[in-house]
């Protein structure tokens, strides 16, 4: 799986975001259905609990062809 990060997203992990890996992304991508974006009619949205924390990580991202094209992610709890 090939993945593309948005702008926001790439700003917003230098930063902020620093604890959410590729690696947790892509868990959480792999490990739950499409659920559609309640706003966005072209974008999905996949949460997850991610095993080592225990922690819930929801990812806002669209598929484009082969690539998936990551909007935004974030701790739910």
């Amino acid at each position: 799986m090939e993945i593309e990060y948005s702008r926001h997203w790439k700003d917003k992990k230098k930063e902020e975001k620093k604890n959410i890996t590729d690696d947790v992304i892509e868990f959480a991508l792999t490990n739950s259905p499409m659920l559609r974006d309640k706003y966005w009619k072209d974008a999905y949205n996949a949460v997850s609990n991610i095993p080592p924390s225990g922690r819930t990580l929801k990812v806002i991202y669209k598929r484009l062809n082969q690539k998936v094209f990551i909007i935004t992610a974030y701790w739910l709890n």
